[in-house]
C-alpha cells in the first residue's frame, strides 16, 4: 500500500535577503503530524529556460562562458531567466537570439525540471529548436562574456560521457534528447 504524503503548512516567513539574483527566506513550517520545523530555508528565483538548438545542418548551438562559483570556463546550452510578462517559449527564443544571434527553427518543449525542489522554488523549462539560423549578432548583458560554438552532437554527447558538463539543468535535457534520438 502506498503511503499518502501530505503537504506542510507554512506558519510564518521572514525574508533574510532580497536582491535581484538572490532572495532567501526562512520559513517556520508545520508537518502533517503536527511537528514544527522552526527554520526551513528557501531560495527564491524566477523560472529559467534553456535551449537545445540545432542548425539546419545538424550542428548544436552551444555557448562557452566563465562560471564564477565553480571557477571554470563552461560549455553549456543557451539559457537564461524568464523576464516578467514572458512565456517560457518567448524567453527561450529571446535568450537564443541574445546569446548566439540565432533565430527561427521549429520549437518544442522537451521537459520542465527543478534544480533542487527541497530548497529552490523555481523551474527550468527546456526546449529543443531545430533548423535555427545564425542571423544576427549577440546582444549580451553588461557582465556577460559568451562565445557561441557550433558543435557536432557526438562531441556534445562525448562531453556528457566524460563528465565535462557540470550544469545539471543542462545535462538532464541533453541526456533525454540523446536518449530520444537513440544516441545512448
Amino acid at each position: 500500500m502506498t503511503k499518502e504524503i501530505k503537504k506542510w503548512t507554512t506558519l510564518s516567513s521572514e525574508y533574510l535577503i532580497r536582491r535581484p539574483w538572490l532572495t532567501a527566506r526562512r520559513d517556520r513550517a508545520m508537518l502533517p503530524d503536527g511537528r514544527i520545523h522552526p527554520e526551513y530555508y528557501v531560495l527564491e528565483y524566477p523560472d529559467w529556460v534553456n535551449v537545445i538548438a540545432l542548425t539546419a545542418d545538424g550542428m548544436m548551438v552551444m555557448v562557452r562562458q566563465y562560471r564564477y562559483a565553480l571557477q571554470i570556463v563552461s560549455t553549456e546550452l543557451c539559457a537564461g531567466v524568464i523576464e516578467k510578462g514572458e512565456s517560457p517559449l518567448q524567453a527561450a527564443k529571446r535568450e537564443l537570439l541574445e546569446e548566439t544571434g540565432c533565430t527561427g527553427g521549429e520549437w518544442r518543449q522537451l521537459m520542465t525540471i527543478g534544480q533542487n525542489p527541497s530548497t529552490c522554488n523555481n523551474l527550468t523549462h527546456c526546449f529543443v529548436a531545430t533548423g535555427v539560423q545564425p542571423t544576427g549578432t549577440q546582444h549580451l548583458d553588461a557582465t556577460e562574456d559568451v562565445q557561441m560554438l557550433l558543435m557536432k552532437p557526438d562531441d556534445v554527447l562525448g562531453m556528457l560521457v566524460r563528465d565535462e558538463m557540470k550544469q545539471a539543468l543542462m545535462a538532464a535535457p541533453l541526456w533525454r534528447y540523446f536518449a530520444e534520438h537513440h544516441m545512448v
